[in-house]
């Protein structure tokens, strides 16, 4: 029976009337992921660099995330055609790749997301849950519109490359990150520092010059609503491990007041 895949985030964003918000799951949990699915935001992220997953348990989130509305997104851990190939295989129908600088960088993830000839993406679709096991119609000859591709600029080079890097064919929208960029930038642990904040805008501007999509991530919700306002296509604004450590947190605090968190 042919199947049919669920509309990529480019396909969404393009859709949408609003700025998409989404979260974290980095607890490497399909329980948690199915809990953040279930939440009513747009997105998750399941994110592979810096939580404890490999490719199992990114599928079983996956897996936990299809019974609803949420538009999962699986950051892989390096640019790595290898790794880039496996996550698309799982069936992760939109990727985030980190510390990306350049144009050169860039054009090599979109090659490494599509089949050849414009790409090198292994052939493997038949085995895999990607096309479902041959089920959906042309997953071949169509496989660039199965796909999602964003990068993730994170340096100061990235920055100052950001309008070429957001303008290669392939890539689909950028998204900054700030928690790194304000490392590279000297302000390490300083993501809403003024500097920080307009280098972001300014990457803003340079992805919307060529016309893509995009985002960053958020957690303080005043510096949020200042991206969305400042023309933010998507953002993110919470993890599961943090707001899990901050429920427990405010619990401790309430119940137990010599506790750490109380104190």
């Amino acid at each position: 029976m042919p199947i049919h895949l669920t509309p990529t985030f480019r396909e969404r964003l393009a859709a949408a009337d609003r700025p998409l918000v989404g979260g974290w799951v980095c607890s490497g949990s399909p329980v948690m992921a199915e809990v953040m699915a279930g939440g009513g935001l747009d997105v998750l992220l399941i994110d592979m660099e810096h939580a404890p997953n490999g490719l199992e348990s990114v599928l079983a989130q996956l897996h936990a995330a299809s019974g609803y509305e949420v538009t999962p997104i699986v950051r892989v851990p390096s640019a790595d055609p290898v790794i880039i190939k496996q996550v698309l295989d799982l069936g992760a129908q939109n990727i985030l790749v980190p510390m990306v600088s350049t144009a050169q960088e860039a054009r090599d993830v979109a090659a490494a997301a599509q089949y050849p000839p414009a790409g090198r993406r292994g052939i493997g679709s038949a085995l895999a849950r990607s096309g479902r096991w041959s089920r959906v119609p042309e997953y071949l000859a169509r496989g660039a519109e199965h796909v999602s591709v964003f990068v993730q600029i994170e340096t100061v080079e990235g920055v100052e490359n950001a309008e070429t890097i957001a303008g290669v064919d392939g890539i689909d929208g950028i998204f900054l990150g700030p928690s790194d960029l304000s490392a590279s930038m000297g302000l390490l642990g300083q993501q809403t520092h003024p500097d920080v904040v307009a280098a972001v805008e300014r990457s803003f501007a340079a992805g919307r010059a060529v016309g893509v999509p995009v985002g960053v991530n958020a957690f303080d919700p005043a510096t949020a609503k200042a991206y969305l306002e400042a023309g933010a296509s998507w953002i993110l604004v919470g993890a599961d491990v943090s707001l899990a450590a901050r429920g427990v947190e405010r619990l401790a605090a309430e119940f137990i007041p010599s506790s750490p968190a109380g104190a």
